[in-house]
């Protein structure tokens, strides 16, 4: 039932896609590869690579080829999540923040970030942007130099602001694809907010996140999709850790 749903959800957002674009059927399919298991949890599956994004509340185990962990918060770092998906030759990208919880996991590979770095990992592009709190600093500080990531994979660059406001720093980079917080008690302070950082990394597809488990509602999600409605196409995932 899981996988009719996800089907209808995202034929609806191809079909009412607002203009003709030279990628769209390329980025199309490559949504196909992507999964939402709620909160910031975002896997995919691309060249015969697993990557996971901020694994939290994992309930099946798996075989993960790339960890990235956006900051050291629980519903962000998870042992008992990762131990799930961690394997000998998993290599987790986390922020130098994170060096002290993630030496009490069992992993042999480990990369530590700062913001604006770059590096291929696992023939994987990626680089590592801000992610902070400009009204709200108390939750995420600039000090802290908590990540978003940028993957690029078979040229197509795919956004995870990770626990972020709306920062000037998005407007000196873009990507095809952003997956980007609604939370608005520690993320972003409105759903608009949300939907200009959209505009301003210059995304061609756009996913919520965030939401639906601590702060936040699908009403939020389908507001985030009228206010772009013209401009981005949003793809509203389901969540797949629902059973």
């Amino acid at each position: 039932m899981k996988t009719i749903i996800r089907f209808f959800i995202i034929l609806f957002a191809i079909n009412t896609c607002f203009a003709e674009d030279p990628y769209r059927t390329e980025l199309d399919s490559f949504i196909q590869n992507i999964h939402w298991f709620g909160q910031s949890t975002v896997k995919i599956n691309a060249n015969d690579k697993t990557i996971y994004i901020d694994p939290y509340r994992i309930q099946k185990t798996d075989s993960a080829d790339i960890i990235l962990i956006t900051h050291d918060h629980r519903d962000h770092l998870d042992p008992l999540s990762i131990a799930k998906i961690l394997t000998s030759q998993t290599i987790i990208v986390a922020p130098a923040s994170c060096k002290e919880k993630i030496q009490e996991l069992a992993a042999k590979k480990v990369v530590y970030f700062t913001p604006r770095e770059e590096k291929k990992i696992d023939n994987i592009l990626i680089e590592s942007v801000p992610a902070y709190n400009i009204k709200k600093k108390r939750f995420h500080p600039k000090s802290k130099n908590y990540l978003g990531y940028i993957i690029t994979i078979d040229g197509i660059r795919i956004y995870h602001a990770g626990d972020t406001e709306r920062i000037p720093e998005m407007k000196k980079f873009q990507c095809d694809i952003a997956f980007m917080p609604l939370g608005q008690t520690y993320t972003m302070n409105s759903v608009k907010e949300a939907s200009e950082a959209v505009l301003n990394v210059k995304a061609k597809i756009a996913i919520p996140i965030h939401f639906g488990l601590y702060e936040g509602s699908i009403d939020d999600a389908i507001e985030f999709q009228k206010l772009l409605n013209g401009k981005v196409k949003v793809i509203i995932l389901p969540d797949e850790s629902v059973e």
